[in-house]
């Protein structure tokens, strides 16, 4: 029976984040953006308070890419969500698991964002923050780690928000899983990022000896194969099996450019050190257009959906078009992810191929990076992309003595070699060992008095009058 808790409190806190370099992906260049922190306390039914923490970049133009409005629009949105999600878990007054609180609210925020000019997908960002503080309160009431806990589905995780699976589906897969030990890293090559010499795909001290590389799409086949040819060079240059995916954010317009560039894959020799490397391709056209087009002979290409991921059946949905996965994202909520490959499990079990991705928004050095590199480790993600020790320096803007203390926590996942506290990658890969501690992935919490409190947000309307 998992354990039932009453919220008494929700606070969010941000921290601004520079970032080292340009991060271009779609049609948006990021050079700096806030960092959200929730903090939770709870009361957990016969085992007293605790509290909980999360982190995530409040990113511009992913979860929310009309055209109309700002990038700084966008992140009010994510604000906002965040603000009706509180009300909506803090109305909650009695003992509930923590699943039962999140399935509880979550088609309310859907619809109360919609009111409120704000897409699903940014709407499940405000729910996925406090659900992550709130398990890793629980964790620590509980004094069990993320992996033990997940197994024995401490937080009644049912299928009353995934229809096509029953009880024992999920029960079943938690009871199976054992944590990955090692996570490869996938490293982003984004669309301003140097391609060739020194900086480039193939210099070592900026792919930190990655196995896996994420190679971004611009939406124009004919620039994005000139320059997945010039890549391509660069990755026979590194002497090892290397695997790639690619992501155009929904730069695509439609079927038929998606058969142009799939073309130029297939019959390009250019392009073959890029083809006989490829494992999938995320998100190639934009989200509205996913939901209305059957891939049919370009399924065999293997496509997955991540922006198009914005509510429980967009997987059965996706699948039903012919996509094959779907990313993992703690930001879209990490209930989800897990029902997700509880679907993937089941329908391989027949020798047919669906899986789950992982996928990083930047996640940062610190809470962000280990929730979600921990979630990824208990659903058997083995390689993700990890953009944050790429575009960002080290801890960027946390004061030293907080990244001093993640670094003493978790040595095995930070080092400083001379450069600042930073990511410490093994052979391409992240250790998870120091992740099973008590809470959610994380021995510390960030220094609560270092942190503004999060920017009040406007309504999109009134942005927009």
């Amino acid at each position: 029976m998992a354990p039932r808790l009453k919220l008494r409190d929700i606070a969010f806190f941000e921290r601004p984040v520079h970032f080292a370099r340009p991060f271009r992906f779609g049609a948006i260049t990021i050079n700096a953006t806030p960092q959200l922190f929730v903090r939770v306390e709870i009361e957990v039914e016969g085992r007293g308070a605790a509290v909980g923490a999360s982190a995530e970049l409040l990113v511009p133009k992913w979860f929310d890419k009309r055209p109309e409005l700002s990038p700084a629009q966008t992140v009010d949105g994510l604000r906002r969500s965040l603000e009706i999600a509180r009300g909506l878990y803090l109305a909650r007054t009695g003992f509930l698991t923590a699943f039962d609180l999140h399935a509880s609210c979550i088609g309310a925020q859907i619809a109360t964002c919609a009111k409120k000019n704000i897409p699903a997908l940014a709407a499940a960002y405000g729910p996925a923050e406090i659900d992550k503080a709130i398990l890793d309160a629980l964790l620590r009431a509980a004094e069990t780690n993320f992996f033990d806990g997940m197994a024995g589905n401490i937080a009644g995780i049912d299928a009353r928000l995934s229809p096509d699976l029953n009880e024992t589906d999920i029960a079943q897969f938690l009871a199976g899983r054992k944590p990955l030990p090692r996570v490869a890293i996938r490293h982003t090559v984004g669309l301003d990022d140097t391609v060739e010499g020194e900086g480039g795909v193939a210099d070592a001290r900026e792919n930190a000896g990655a196995n896996y590389f994420k190679l971004k799409l611009s939406g124009d086949f004919v620039a994005d194969a000139a320059r997945l040819t010039r890549i391509g060079k660069e990755l026979d240059t590194l002497g090892r099996d290397c695997k790639v995916t690619l992501d155009a954010n929904e730069q695509y317009a439609d079927l038929s450019s998606l058969h142009a560039l799939t073309d130029r894959l297939d019959h390009d020799a250019a392009l073959r050190p890029i083809a006989s490397r490829l494992l999938y391709v995320e998100q190639p056209m934009p989200r509205d257009m996913t939901r209305q087009s059957p891939l049919g002979s370009l399924a065999a290409h293997g496509f997955i959906i991540d922006e198009a991921d914005d509510s429980y059946d967009a997987f059965p949905a996706a699948r039903a078009l012919g996509y094959c996965g779907i990313s993992s994202k703690s930001c879209k909520g990490l209930y989800k992810s897990i029902v997700n490959a509880t679907r993937a499990a089941k329908w391989s079990a027949g020798g047919a191929r669906f899986f789950v991705t992982g996928e990083d928004l930047t996640c940062q050095a610190g809470l962000a990076v280990q929730q979600d590199l921990a979630l990824g480790a208990f659903i058997g993600v083995t390689h993700a992309e990890r953009n944050g020790h790429h575009y960002v320096d080290g801890f960027g803007d946390t004061p030293a003595a907080e990244a001093a203390a993640f670094a003493a926590a978790h040595p095995d996942l930070y080092a400083d070699a001379g450069r600042g506290i930073r990511l410490s990658i093994h052979d391409g890969d992240l250790l998870t060992g120091s992740l099973t501690t008590t809470g959610f992935a994380t021995s510390v919490h960030p220094d609560w008095s270092a942190l503004a409190p999060l920017e009040q947000p406007k309504s999109l309307q009134e942005q927009s009058a």
